[in-house]
């Protein structure tokens, strides 16, 4: 719960100190992404994911044949591409957070220098792995990403309504086998792993596309409802109950709405009734027509 909320600029209000919010989150996620690469990932030959793992993959080819390719400028020219077809297709903040995100992990690539951390192999597979799926997660709370396979998959889950990290994974090891044809199959199943606990970590921790069902009790079901409606496009139920404890009349208002949203839902509920009681839980499967609030 502390780690979501650290998460969640989306519950600033003010737009100008939310962008502000997320920009920092853009600039902790590149930190991040280099010191794991440096620090988990370069000691031990293991392959970043997305582009950037294209970006090492073409660097590594191009030093058996001779000369060099900047893993830095490989991450500009894979992801420049990618940020303009996106541009008029998710939203023009989206995609300006994501290029400052790869922009300034290149930028720290080149300037920044983490020594090892860890001499075993496992160690490094298991702490990076968790590490690096976090740095996506950072970007993507951000309503920005890391970029390259980030922006097609955000670009698809936009359009199709659901998330799409497993075949994201699938690309990743895809590029894994011909790096492990390459380059030896012992740092390719470690790479894998690492992917898979990568994308594991993104799924456990962002949760834009799932839903939660939100009960709120209260005494006063106008003011609940008006506020909500106010600030949700989502609809709500209002049913008639009987306290047994305090032999009173009150009502159930209830509501399925994104998780992400779970926090500003209650803060504005319990703006206009400060003694309500509210609960969520997860909603396994929903059926029907949702309104999903777009990427601003």
């Amino acid at each position: 719960m502390i780690l979501e909320q650290f998460l969640s600029p989306q519950g600033i209000r003010d737009k100008r100190m939310r962008f502000v919010a997320s920009l920092l989150m853009i600039v902790a996620s590149s930190l991040l992404q280099t010191y794991v690469i440096q620090t988990f990932m370069d000691p031990c030959d293991l392959l970043s994911s997305g582009f950037t793992g294209v970006a090492i993959l073409l660097n590594r080819i191009a030093g058996l044949a001779g000369f060099s390719f900047s893993t830095s400028l490989g991450i500009l020219l894979l992801n420049i591409p990618a940020a303009m077809f996106c541009a008029g297709k998710i939203s023009k903040r989206f995609v300006f957070l994501s290029c400052v995100q790869f922009t300034l992990t290149s930028l720290f690539l080149e300037v920044l220098h983490f020594p090892p951390l860890f001499d075993e192999m496992i160690l490094n597979v298991i702490f990076g792995g968790f590490l690096y799926g976090f740095v996506s997660v950072i970007a993507l709370k951000a309503d920005g990403s890391t970029g390259g396979t980030d922006f097609i998959a955000m670009y698809v889950s936009e359009r199709f309504h659901r998330g799409i990290w497993e075949y994201v994974f699938a690309f990743n090891v895809l590029i894994l086998l011909i790096f492990g044809s390459m380059f030896g199959w012992a740092a390719a199943g470690y790479s894998i792993l690492f992917q898979l606990i990568s994308t594991q970590t993104i799924s456990r921790y962002y949760h834009r596309y799932s839903q939660i069902l939100v009960e709120i009790t209260t005494k006063d079901p106008e003011q609940v409802a008006k506020q909500f409606k106010t600030y949700f496009r989502h609809g709500m139920t209002v049913i008639p109950a009987y306290g047994a404890y305090s032999q009173s009349n009150f009502f159930l208002c209830k509501s399925i709405v994104s998780s992400y949203e779970e926090r500003e839902v209650i803060g504005r509920i319990r703006e206009v009734d400060p003694e309500c009681i509210t609960y969520t839980h997860k909603v396994d499967h929903f059926y029907g027509r949702f309104y999903r609030r777009p990427i601003e």
